[in-house]
């Protein structure tokens, strides 16, 4: 069986994601910010105070993981975590004034890298290239309608 990596969508959506990752890191690193910390906060800038759990399935990653992007996130004083009082097993995660400080310098770097990552394309290419991928997203997720 033959495998070429250059006509492999999984191969080529992974190496993207690293170039557009290392880049955006780039443009928020000034900020004090890593592209999970980024993540996070733009679920949280939509919805302040959302749960742990919530966050973690909005990004689709591992408990593990959030629980230690959070662990950061509240240690470079970013978030705090307080109980649900609906439910004390539960954390909701609140931003802090630092964090929300950042949204518009953060968001700005991060509208610099899709420029300048898709900046070899066409307005009809850039809007094609989005619904493709999040179509892709959708299909793997399992949520895709026909």
């Amino acid at each position: 069986m033959s495998f070429n990596k250059d006509e492999s969508a999984g191969f080529l959506a992974n190496h993207m994601a690293r170039l557009y990752a290392h880049g955006l890191h780039e443009r928020i690193r000034p900020l004090g910010l890593a592209p999970a910390q980024f993540m996070c906060l733009l679920e949280l800038w939509e919805e302040d105070g959302i749960t742990q759990k919530a966050l973690r399935q909005r990004l689709d990653v591992e408990q593990a993981t959030m629980a230690n992007t959070l662990k950061r996130m509240e240690r470079d004083g970013l978030i705090v975590r307080r109980p649900d009082p609906a439910d004390q097993r539960a954390q909701r995660i609140h931003l802090t004034d630092r964090a929300r400080a950042l949204r518009d310098d953060a968001i700005a770097a991060a509208g610099a890298q899709n420029r300048a990552s898709m900046a070899n394309l066409t307005k009809d290419e850039r809007a094609q290239f989005v619904a493709l991928m999040q179509k892709v997203i959708a299909t793997m997720r399992g949520d895709a309608q026909d």
